[in-house]
Formats: C-alpha cells, sequence, structure tokens
C-alpha cells in the first residue's frame, strides 16, 4: 500500500485534530486528539486501563474539487482493530493495530457531501491477537499466585470484570494512533511500486495499476537530475555509475523514481544498496557491517504510542549523538514516517512483526498461523522499499524450548515465506529469548541469530563477575553455529540520579557496568556482529511489582535526559 502523497496527480487531506470520543454507549463524548493513544489524554483510571469497544467520530467532507476522481479514506494505524461507519453504516473492518488500512469512498460519499465518520475501535488482547494479551490472567509481570485460595478467587473476579492483561512488557496503548487521512487520485491510478536496486546500478521495477494507460518512469538523482528511464509496468532501469546507500556514517544516498501512469503520478525514493550474509558475516553493499544501537518503543509522555514527527526527529538525532546506526522496531512495525526519516539519515531498521508474548503450551501458536501471515505479508508491503530496512524480525521472545519441534513447524514456514514475499530477499531473523538454548530448534535456522539476554539483571541478578562467566559459557555454544549474532535485548533497569559508591542494582554506576561486562564479552567473539541495548528511553509499561513507573533500561529518561551509561556508550561507538 502506497503512503499518501500530494503531488500534480494527488490530494492529501489531513483530518487529524480534535474529534470526540467515548469509552461506552451512552457515556458522554469528550474532546479527544488524533493522532495519539487515548490512554493517558484524560485523568481518569476508566482511560488508563480500559478494555473493551471504544468510539471516536468527528464529520468529514469531500471536496467538490475531488469529482470524477478517486476517494479514499486511510488509517494508518487503530490499535488493535477497528470498524468503520459512515453516517451509521458500516463500511469497513481491519484487524491488527500497527499496519494501514484503506476504504474506498468513491461510491459511499460524494463529492461536495458531508457525513459523520465513527471509528469503532477494540484493544482487547488475547491468544487470536498480535502482540498476545494473557486473557485475565496475569500480567507479564505479575505476583499472583496460584497456590494461594484468596489469589485465585481474586484472578476469578478480574476475569468477570473484563480486566485484560497484557503477555508483553510494554503499555497496551489504544486507539487512533496514527494519521487519518483523505485521499484524492485519478479513476486511473498507481495502486503499488516496487523497487530492487543493484550496486551495478540496474534496478528492477515492477509498478501495478488500475485501469488503463502507459507507465513512465523517470529516476532523478538528489539533485533532481534525470539520470535513467524506462516504460512498462514491469522491466529494469541502469543508473550509469551509481551513488549508494550507505549507513550513517556514510552517505544515506536516495533516487526518486518519477512514476506516470495516464493522469497519475507517484513519487518513490529509493537506495541502490545490497544487504547480504556471508558466513558468519552481515554485509551492506559488500561491506562487513557492525549492528550497534538501542532498541526502540513508539512511546512519549501523552501521546502514548501516538506518532509525533517532533518525537521521531529528536530521537534519531539522539541516535547521531550517541553515534548509533540502527535500531528494531520492537515489538511491531512503527509508523511509516520514521522509516521515511531513517532512510534519509542512514539509520538502519530491523523490522519486526507484532508476534510477542507467545508463550508455548500444548496447543503452540493457538492458530495464529494464517494471521501471522497476513502481518506479515502486510508488513513486507508496505516497507519492501525502504533501503533502512536491510532485516525482517518475525517475532519477539517466543517460548522454543518447550516444545521445540512445534516452535520449529510454527516459525519455519513463516521464515520462508518472508523470503518468497521480500522482493530484495532479505536476511531474516527471529528473536529469542534466554532459554535452554542448546534445546532450541527455530533460532539457529535463522539467516541471522538475535538473542535477548539479561545475565546479571535478571538472572544471576547483581554479581556481574559470575554473569560475565555465564555469558561466555553460552556464546561458545553460538560461535559452533556459524551465523552472524546479534545481541538484540540486553540491559539494566535504573533510576536516574540513584548513584552509589558501590554500585548496585538500579544505580546509574551499577548500568554503565553491566554495559561495560557484556561489551568486553562481545569484543571477544568476531561472529558477533551487533550490539542492541535494551533501552533508548525509559518507557510505560503496565503496573507490577518489577516496574516503578514503567520500564527503567532506557540509555534516556522517558523524556529523553540522558543517563551515565548513555555516555559510556557514546564513546564506545564513536571509537568503533
Amino acid at each position: 500500500m502506497l503512503y499518501p502523497q500530494s503531488n500534480c496527480a494527488r490530494t492529501v487531506i489531513d483530518l487529524g485534530g480534535l474529534w470526540q470520543f467515548r469509552l461506552k454507549e451512552g457515556a458522554e463524548w469528550k474532546n479527544i486528539a488524533v493522532p495519539a493513544s487515548y490512554n493517558d489524554q484524560v485523568p481518569e483510571a476508566d482511560f488508563r486501563n480500559y478494555a473493551g469497544l471504544s468510539w471516536y467520530r468527528t464529520r468529514i467532507t469531500v471536496p467538490a474539487a475531488f469529482r470524477d476522481q478517486r476517494v479514499a479514506l486511510r488509517f494508518d494505524a487503530v490499535t488493535h482493530s477497528a470498524r468503520i461507519l459512515l453516517d451509521g453504516r458500516e463500511i469497513g473492518r481491519h484487524r491488527g493495530g500497527y499496519l494501514p488500512f484503506e476504504i474506498d469512498l468513491t461510491d459511499l460519499l460524494p463529492p461536495g457531501q458531508t457525513g459523520e465518520l465513527t471509528v469503532e475501535v477494540d484493544n482487547r488482547i488475547n491468544h487470536s491477537t498480535l502482540p498476545i494479551g494473557t486473557e485475565g490472567a496475569t500480567a507479564f509481570f505479575g505476583s499472583d499466585n496460584p497456590g494461594i485460595t484468596a489469589v485465585e478467587a481474586g484472578k476469578k473476579l478480574r476475569q468477570e470484570k473484563g480486566v485484560n492483561l497484557p503477555a508483553f512488557d510494554f503499555f497496551n496503548y489504544a486507539g487512533i494512533n496514527r494519521p487519518v487521512r483523505l485521499c484524492a487520485m485519478p479513476r486511473a491510478y498507481i495502486r503499488d511500486v516496487t523497487f530492487v536496486p543493484a550496486m551495478s546500478g540496474e534496478v528492477r521495477y515492477a509498478v501495478d495499476t488500475v485501469g488503463e494507460g502507459t507507465v513512465h518512469i523517470d529516476i532523478l538523482d538528489a539533485d533532481g537530475n534525470t539520470v535513467a528511464q524506462a516504460e512498462g509496468r514491469e522491466g529494469v532501469a541502469v543508473i550509469p555509475s551509481p551513488h549508494l546507500w550507505e549507513p550513517w556514517p556514510g552517505t544515506p544516498y536516495l533516487y526518486t523514481a518519477r512514476i506516470s501512469f495516464g493522469e497519475d503520478q507517484y513519487l518513490q525514493t529509493f537506495g541502490v544498496r545490497e544487504v547480504r550474509v556471508e558466513g558468519n558475516k552481515f554485509l551492506i553493499n559488500g561491506k562487513p557491517f557492525y549492528f550497534h544501537g538501542p532498541c526502540k518503543h513508539e512511546d512519549s509522555p501523552f501521546r502514548g504510542r501516538g506518532m509525533d514527527q517532533c518525537v521521531n526527529v529528536t530521537d534519531i538525532q539522539l541516535y547521531h549523538w550517541l553515534n548509533a546506526n540502527c535500531f528494531r522496531t520492537s515489538h511491531y512495525p512503527y509508523a511509516e514516517e520514521m522509516y521515511a526519516l531513517c532512510d534519509r539519515e542512514g539509520i538502519v531498521i530491523v523490522d519486526e512483526t507484532p508476534a510477542v508474548g507467545m508463550w508455548a503450551d500444548e496447543n503452540y501458536g493457538w492458530g495464529l498461523n494464517d494471521y501471522h501471515a497476513q502481518v506479515l505479508r502486510d508488513m513486507i508491503d508496505r516497507d519492501k522499499n525502504h533501503p533502512c530496512v536491510v532485516v525482517w524480525s518475525l517475532g519477539n521472545e517466543p517460548s522454543t524450548d518447550t516444545y521445540p519441534q512445534k516452535a520449529y513447524d510454527y516459525w519455519y514456514p513463516l521464515y520462508e515465506l518472508a523470503h518468497r514475499l521480500d522482493p530484495q530477499n532479505r536476511p531474516v531473523t527471529l528473536v529469542g529469548c534466554q532459554n535452554i538454548y542448546e534445546k532450541d530448534l527455530i533460532v539457529p535456522a535463522m539467516d541471522v541469530v538475535f538473542i535477548n539476554r539479561y545475565y546479571g539483571w535478571y538472572n544471576l541478578s547483581g554479581d556481574l563477575d559470575t554473569a560475565r562467566y555465564a555469558f561466555r559459557m553460552e556464546l561458545d555454544y553460538w560461535e559452533k553455529i556459524n551465523k552472524p549474532l546479534v545481541l538484540s535485548e540486553y540491559g539494566a533497569d535504573t533510576i536516574p540520579g540513584l548513584h552509589g559508591a558501590v554500585g548496585e542494582m538500579f544505580t546509574e554506576e551499577f548500568q554503565q557496568a553491566f554495559y561495560e561486562m557484556i561489551s568486553q564479552c562481545l569484543d571477544e567473539r568476531d561472529f558477533v556482529t551487533g550490539e542492541m541495548p535494551w533501552n533508548f528511553a525509559d518507557f510505560d509499561t503496565c503496573q507490577g511489582p518489577m516496574r516503578a513507573g514503567g520500564n527503567r533500561k532506557g540509555l534516556f529518561t522517558r523524556d529523553r535526559r540522558p543517563k551515565m551509561a548513555a555516555h559510556y556508550l557514546r564513546h564506545r561507538w564513536g571509537n568503533m
């Protein structure tokens, strides 16, 4: 699905601003900001922790100038599922909270007319959603003891009350989290474009169109000069002596394809670069690449998971300040605006589906296979042209050692599907959790091994010498696999401003000492191709006995103030 664009042939109207909102039918309508999560906009417990259906409404008008054009209503993300109504009549549905969908309004709301748009949102999570919910049992970091009769009774009451808790360690921010737009284009239009560039300058392309017409492509350099041309819906254009897209601190050079089809036009940026795995090395443009940058969340005060370009720009500038070159979209696809920014800034992305919280039982996967495949398909379809995306991640921290063969049978078809779907055939991974790694069949089968490890924090807590010994022992195992390994999460909760002459857990001194210990272990192994600390900034979670005001593993506070460890890693990465 193409990102909305205004140009000589297309018009986009942003429908963001103040909408009306209510949690329950019959409740009072309140003003609410769109795009943004609704949870923190009203200081009431119902808004903060609500689980169930809620409703947004606003009035929209299709301008008379859109007569004889195709008109679409596009939602970039509604978390977690949505039912769309126009003047009380259902016109569309969508399942999934992190990818876009659109509804053709051409024959539903004539140009010059106004209608009432209602968006019914369902934020409930369970074993049929991605990410996974616990269906009223225990939160990710709960403290329920199933052996206590009174606690069992309390859990039963909680289920009856409809309490809906995550099986993941980030807050279940909900609502219209990303922009809503009205898009107009010619009736015969460009539906999708695909570019597969090679370092030689050959660019394979395919253009999907609706209606009659001829496709013409002009490829423009960064100065707007035409450097290549092509005709037809698919083929090859050749850029002479191409400039390569290089990750930061290199030059992330971008070309623009101007695609014309009848009266329609679309401008698609792309970068000339190649990605592949060779032995235990990860290569970008034929050169070894070492991932170094913290994982992220879409999380900020007030907005929750709401898209904000100011937050995006600030965060990426802080990545530059850290001398970081990458992040993983933990644990869901991010807003498209962030990918476009990283294309420009040279920050590499590991693009991840929202498959998080998938713990094992006898029915591994809970029948999510087809839905998970559709989410993967939609993510790759949306992000396939971004040069910043270099790895697809199928999911985060599933159980892979309790039922090793069942885990393999669930995940390996998704691995194969990702390779079939991606025109650029990027490497594919699955992020493994701390487990009995010798029993794991699926993580070693990936193109790149991504593992999350917390030696010295969740296990061997506070004992960094013993943690160093244990981590080295595990690295001995992975060295025999002979694949590139990225330590995709590692960190320590840290209260900003908490210090100690002896650095103990939760102090800033301990966080820095933790990273120094892990760095020493990583530097000893040449098959290690990346380090991605957890996390860039403190972020919100549901309440629990292990979470004081959210997850405090950030290198920065939630309002983006650096802790001591941020200065340490800035120095380390600056000297790489």
